[in-house]
């Protein structure tokens, strides 16, 4: 049995990590549930597990892993439950989640059935469709704002414009998921919440579209997200200023902005399926959520998906107190609370939908150039399409560059392949895709000359 170490330099502010991992290479016959597999005998691209490693937590895993490799590697002293936080970092009651889990906490349900499906055909290219909704991402924040003003204001709040912006987003994903996940992904702004919610209804869209949602509840989950946390207008500003870091009290204060929310809109008279979605959108897998409480299938479908995506683009996103997980970091999460926290058919869904580097992501190449990803392949998620803004010293290019690396690497050996090297901080330094115009065709740029040989 072959036996590394390795030192974890990885710390983000108030944590420490524990260094010296242990690594043990073992025989894919020989796993054990409860292992950490952080290492593979053949490149993760080719395989279904997320890239940054995960634990065995039963025997389908082991089956899954016997299939595709003959041996792995296994983190011994595995540093990711070493987590400490001092006092000034204390972990938000809302994101704590244990690594560790017991088998008594896992819900295993059956895959999900959409009833008569969808198939959802792109109608539209990225560029007409980026043009046509260029305006809804600002529309959407505005009509969040009137809602949530008229909270604050104590008044009955006019929900039409956030109806008619939901019609609209969906309209616009349906015809091209790329186009608004974009423009959502590279929005900025300065409060939280709007932009939020934004982007939790375009990638639950993205999410429901792959499923085969039919349009009228696509509309319904992204009304539903829009809205899920305008209960929040009805708390203390200065408790949701901290929403990172609250003690016990604060907390069972925080959660009653679900029924807050969901009440206010049952008084204004919206749909069911809204309010069903508002109200169940913090409900967990495995029933440690909240108001209710409920589990598994007694979760509507939407409010999984809700709850999902809301917990997905809370990890990744930037906040003041909060240093954001990778994309990449996020799935690996999300993997490992597959069937505790979330239904596993909808994590690997939701990973099959928006790739393991979703659009708007920032990466650094194997060869050194920056760029940001503007579309994946759902049967290639390591080899997404980048827009290249750099050179290999890390220079802003004059003018950005397309490169498809599922496509540019057809043929070579997985070692002279360019891939993404990792996932880089939003606001990088000279990674401003706001200079650059996309355009949905294929750059004439070969392997050869990106390289740089």
């Amino acid at each position: 049995m072959e036996v590394t170490t390795m030192d974890v330099v990885e710390k983000r502010p108030g944590q420490r990590w524990k260094v010296g991992v242990t690594q043990k290479k073992v025989n894919a016959q020989d796993l054990e549930v409860g292992m950490f597999v952080s290492d593979l005998d053949r490149p993760w691209h080719l395989t279904p597990f997320p890239i940054q490693g995960f634990y065995i937590r039963s025997q389908d895993d082991i089956r899954a892993l016997i299939s595709h490799c003959r041996w792995v590697m296994v983190d011994v002293a595995e540093s990711r439950d070493s987590l400490e936080y001092d006092q000034a970092g204390s972990p938000s009651f809302a994101r704590r989640a244990s690594r560790k889990v017991r088998q008594q906490d896992i819900l295993e349900l059956p895959p999900i059935q959409v009833r008569n499906p969808v198939k959802h055909r792109v109608t539209r290219s990225l560029n007409r469709e980026l043009r046509a909704s260029a305006n809804l991402p600002e529309e959407a924040e505005d009509a969040i704002q009137k809602v949530v003003g008229g909270l604050r204001n104590d008044m009955v709040p006019d929900l039409r414009p956030v109806s008619k912006v939901a019609r609209q987003m969906t309209a616009s994903v349906l015809r091209n998921p790329d186009a608004l996940l974009w423009l959502a992904r590279l929005r900025e702004q300065d409060d939280h919440t709007y932009c939020h919610s934004l982007r939790t209804a375009v990638w639950a869209l993205v999410l429901g579209r792959h499923l085969g949602l039919d349009e009228q509840l696509l509309t319904t989950l992204a009304t539903g997200c829009l809205l899920a946390h305008i209960g929040k207008a009805e708390l203390p500003r200065s408790l949701l200023h901290n929403e990172h870091q609250l003690d016990a009290a604060q907390y069972q204060q925080y959660r009653t902005y679900v029924e807050l929310g969901a009440c206010r809109l049952e008084e204004a008279g919206e749909p069911r399926g809204v309010v069903a979605v508002v109200r169940g959108h913090r409900e967990r897998h495995n029933g440690s959520g909240f108001p209710a409480g409920v589990r598994g299938d007694r979760i509507p479908l939407l409010s999984r998906i809700a709850g999902l995506v809301d917990y997905y683009e809370s990890l990744i996103t930037p906040r003041e107190g909060y240093q954001p997980l990778s994309p990449a970091q996020a799935v690996s999460q999300l993997f490992e609370l597959r069937n505790v926290e979330f239904q596993e058919d909808l994590v690997e869904q939701l990973i099959q939908s928006i790739g393991i580097y979703p659009i708007g992501t920032l990466v650094q190449l194997t060869n050194g150039q920056r760029g940001i990803v503007v579309s994946h392949s759902p049967k290639r998620r390591l080899m997404p399409k980048v827009m290249v803004m750099t050179d290999t010293a890390q220079q802003p290019l004059k003018a950005a560059r397309m490169v498809n690396l599922a496509t540019c690497n057809e043929g070579r050996p997985v070692g002279q392949s360019l891939r993404v090297e990792g996932c880089l901080p939003s606001g990088t330094d000279g990674l401003d895709p706001g200079r650059f115009n996309i355009s949905g065709a294929e750059s004439r740029w070969n392997l050869r000359r990106l390289v740089g040989v």
